[in-house]
């Protein structure tokens, strides 16, 4: 347990707020993903693959990892601690990392920074010391853990900005383009690489430039994109499986604009995760 300085009490309101966003992030991430695998997805063959499993097991395997991914994104929402938390990182990095090991684009997993960089920034915020089995509940931070959380999420979002750029700029990813035909854009293969370059304009100025009309933008930004599956036709799963990049920015724009202030030695500190 860590013992803080309190912040006000409209401040500990918004982080109240900002950590309840952040659950919904997480579990968002985890029920979309389990709601695929319950469903199965063919696109996940090849990640089965990468660890030795054959296509008839991957099948068979899908539903099972499906019900645990949900079952891990309803705890996240009711009643989420440390280890929780830290299963949130290591797997979602894991199922980032699949994409590459499995032959596909580096910028994929990058992209998916919104999946692990929730957890890690709860879990920077919860800390290490404690049970890691209680439910964590935010009182108050002071500046510097404030500042912690924000650059957590900042740089999470900044990944996934650039990641999808990369995927767009650089890899001129095609499902980019059949996106884009939904909209019914005459050329959309020509939009691919010119989105990608605004996006890694946008990851440029999350990094330098942390005002809370930026991240507003983002994430607005980023539910409209990735909105586009369901526009081409895909499963709404697509859609809430990133709840990660639409809630990473949405917390950054929230604590920018209720800055803390700095803790008072006098004042009587609080337990807090």
């Amino acid at each position: 347990m860590q013992s803080v300085a309190p912040t006000s009490e409209s401040g500990q309101a918004d982080e109240i707020l900002v950590t309840r966003i952040l659950q919904v992030g997480l579990a968002g991430c985890f029920i979309g993903h389990g709601a695929f695998g319950l469903i199965t997805k063919a696109a996940w063959v090849p990640y089965f693959a990468v660890g030795g499993v054959s296509e008839l097991w991957a099948w068979r395997l899908m539903p099972v990892v499906g019900a645990m991914d949900i079952i891990v994104g309803l705890v996240a929402l009711i009643r989420p601690c440390r280890a929780l938390l830290a299963w949130g990182v290591i797997w979602c990095v894991w199922t980032a990392l699949l994409r590459p090991l499995s032959g596909e684009s580096a910028w994929e997993a990058l992209e998916r920074a919104g999946n692990y960089g929730v957890p890690l920034a709860l879990l920077v915020v919860a800390g290490v010391r404690g049970s890691w089995f209680a439910q964590p509940a935010l009182r108050g931070l002071v500046r510097p853990q404030r500042a912690r959380l924000m650059r957590a999420l900042q740089f999470a979002t900044a990944t996934l900005l650039v990641g999808h750029a990369g995927l767009g700029f650089f890899a001129h990813k095609t499902g980019l383009a059949h996106h884009y035909a939904a909209l019914g854009i005459a050329n959309p293969a020509a939009l691919v690489p010119l989105v990608g370059a605004f996006e890694f304009f946008l990851a440029g100025l999350v990094l330098t430039l942390p005002r809370p009309e930026v991240f507003v933008f983002v994430c607005f930004w980023k539910l409209a994109t990735e909105s586009l599956f369901l526009v081409a036709g895909a499963p709404i799963w697509e859609l809430i499986e990133r709840f990660g990049s639409y809630t990473a920015p949405l917390a950054v724009a929230i604590l920018l604009l209720r800055p803390s202030r700095p803790a008072r030695p006098a004042e009587t500190a609080l337990t807090t995760w």
